[in-house]
């Protein structure tokens, strides 16, 4: 099928959607695997899927009023079937994105520049790699890919918008994209890896000596003095551990970051929706709920998303967020833990350094190339701290040997 064949047209509302329409989009049953995609794609990834995009918009977490106005752009075949669709939003701000464009707004801006609105073509408040030129399997897939592209810079035109900036997608989007003229840029995040573990043991096992006595005393540290571990999926979770885990996630989010983005609608939203999908890990002591991590459960990933606690304690934040996370992965054969944005500590405790990627297309030729000659070196300075990180995983050096040749 031919480019010309298909249409394209935005929507400001995902409920506006077929939800199955939709997904037969985000989640194909027989997704394509491209190879510079390995330990990227998924088979079924949460966050794209309709059930999680819209609870964002109807729990007023993901809306207009919040500087995220949905402008959803929608790929028909003459049919009218839809082929493709992409999560696209008007920013009037760079709030929730995880990659960060402040000093291009500054400069564009100081500059007598307007750069919002801009567009976003992402997941709102979610630092995590997945498909975002979401195609429907079939002959005509790239056709409808193209068209997708050619749609988001009528939606630009449209709306006046300074950019469009797709961030977190895999990498054979973000070449495809760099080829359509926009600009690649790369950062970096810390993973977990399951090398087909049977338990958190044999995790343990490859790891240096010192490394595995200092994870081993970490977790006991963080569960002494009464301290009790609840992993919760599907029907085990309530309204009760929504209602406390709320009140972890404004506690922190307040005191770290100044606002917290999620409302508590969004919770019971996708506790109706989704919850198989979701491991809601609760700390409890004295009888009483005092921390809790939210994660997300692909068919190959756990994705780690937001914490909070009302009690500091020692080496709990690791416990919740990243070893229980590990555990679990392990006990369902997922094949990655992706635990969130930035945090080089994670290196320590089994993660190691991965390449993410973004795409931007910038419609004034001063600022476009202005910020391509930036991220030509920043991306040089981002392979070159991945390498360095490389060299610096805890495994035990007949390991990383064998994995180096």
């Amino acid at each position: 099928m031919s480019g010309s064949e298909f249409k394209f047209r935005f929507v400001r509302s995902l409920a506006d959607v077929d939800p199955l329409a939709w997904d037969l989009c985000a989640n194909p049953a027989d997704p394509v695997l491209a190879p510079e995609d390995e330990g990227q794609f998924e088979r079924f990834n949460p966050f794209i899927s309709h059930a999680f995009l819209n609870a964002l918009e109807i729990s007023g977490s993901a809306i207009t009023r919040e500087g995220w106005a949905p402008f959803h752009v929608l790929v028909e075949d003459g049919s009218g079937r839809l082929a493709a669709c992409a999560p696209c939003y008007l920013k009037s701000h760079s709030m929730g994105e995880y990659v960060f464009d402040y000093a291009w707004a500054d400069a564009y801006e100081r500059a007598g520049g307007r750069y919002y609105p801009k567009l976003q073509v992402s997941v709102p408040f979610t630092p995590a790699q997945g498909r975002r030129l979401l195609v429907a399997s079939g002959h005509g897939a790239p056709a409808a890919r193209a068209k997708l592209i050619e749609a988001l810079e009528a939606l630009r035109e449209e709306t006046g918008a300074s950019s469009i900036h797709v961030t977190f997608p895999v990498k054979s989007e973000c070449d495809a994209l760099e080829e359509a003229g926009y600009l690649p840029r790369t950062g970096k995040q810390f993973h977990f890896f399951n090398k087909g573990y049977g338990a958190f043991d044999d995790f343990l096992a490859d790891l240096a000596s010192r490394k595995r006595k200092s994870i081993k005393r970490e977790r006991r540290d963080a569960l002494n003095d009464g301290v009790e571990i609840h992993r919760l999926t599907g029907a085990d979770i309530s309204e009760e551990h929504w209602d406390a885990f709320f009140h972890f996630y404004m506690d922190t989010g307040a005191r770290k970051w100044g606002r917290p983005y999620l409302t508590r609608a969004f919770f019971s939203q996708i506790g109706e929706t989704m919850a198989d999908r979701i491991l809601l890990v609760m700390v409890r002591r004295n009888g009483r709920w005092i921390a809790g991590a939210i994660n997300f459960i692909g068919d190959d990933a756990l994705y780690g998303r937001n914490w909070g606690a009302l009690e500091e304690r020692p080496f709990l934040h690791f416990e919740v967020c990243y070893y229980q996370a590990i555990e679990f992965a392990i006990s369902r054969g997922l094949k990655r833990v992706e635990a969130g944005a930035q945090g080089e500590h994670k290196l320590a405790r089994g993660y190691q350094p991965v390449t993410t990627y973004s795409a931007h297309s910038i419609a004034d030729p001063r600022l476009s190339r202005a910020v391509a000659d930036f991220l030509v070196h920043e991306r040089e300075a981002v392979a070159q701290e991945i390498d360095l990180y490389g060299e610096h995983v805890p495994f035990r050096r007949d390991l990383a040997r064998e994995e180096s040749e």
